[in-house]
């Protein structure tokens, strides 16, 4: 038993933790509240990956990956493949892109007056989630894995996705955050709305 603020003490301990698991809410949150204040601070401050059990944890179904890109979501490809080799999961990685994308305003010229190429924004999408997913599937070649392309909003289609999923990983904050955020809006999302333990994973910041 340690003696202290839970907030600062549970950051202090993940330090020298490789996970730390909580609650969605803790025993101080109001009824109205859909995440308690310990999993969102520590999902942002957390130092290690920050997993928040949400409902009763399902044994069956795919570990979800969010691919975006993201120095965060490196470590969480590596976090959701190991998690889906331990548990003897499926992986479903999903990558969901839209055409408000940074990647669609990438080159010269004024971003408001371009007309973007929806299939060449396609095909660079579908090379990053094969360049972000190969390596990891050369790794652990014992696990099954799903790429999925979908053009939508991000943060509807991944929660709509964690339905049938038995965790979702995603990185702490995407390639579109701003530097000053720790906790960028679709692992907010995910913590608030998900319908399984979300896996909170931060990068090397």
């Amino acid at each position: 038993v340690t003696v202290g603020e839970p907030l600062m003490v549970l950051e202090i301990e993940s330090r020298t933790a490789s996970l730390v698991v909580v609650g969605s809410r803790g025993l101080g949150a109001f009824s109205g509240l859909l995440l308690g204040s310990t999993a969102v601070h520590l999902a942002a401050h957390g130092r290690c990956p920050v997993l928040v059990v949400r409902g009763r944890p399902k044994p069956t179904g795919p570990v979800l990956l969010a691919v975006d890109g993201s120095p965060a979501g490196e470590r969480a490809v590596e976090f959701a493949f190991a998690e889906a080799t331990m548990r003897g999961a499926d992986l479903l990685a999903l990558h969901v892109w839209n055409t408000w994308s940074e990647r669609a305003y990438e080159g010269p010229g004024d971003p408001l007056n371009m007309v973007v190429d929806i299939d060449r924004l396609r095909e660079e999408e579908q090379r990053l989630l094969d360049d972000t997913l190969s390596p990891w599937q050369t790794r652990y070649p014992q696990v099954t894995v799903e790429r999925r392309l979908v053009r939508s909003r991000i943060r509807p289609a991944l929660i709509e996705a964690s339905h049938d999923a038995q965790l979702v990983v995603a990185g702490a904050r995407g390639r579109g955050g701003f530097t000053g955020l720790l906790l960028g809006s679709v692992s907010q999302a995910l913590l608030h709305h998900a319908h399984c333990p979300v896996a909170v994973i931060r990068g090397n910041e």
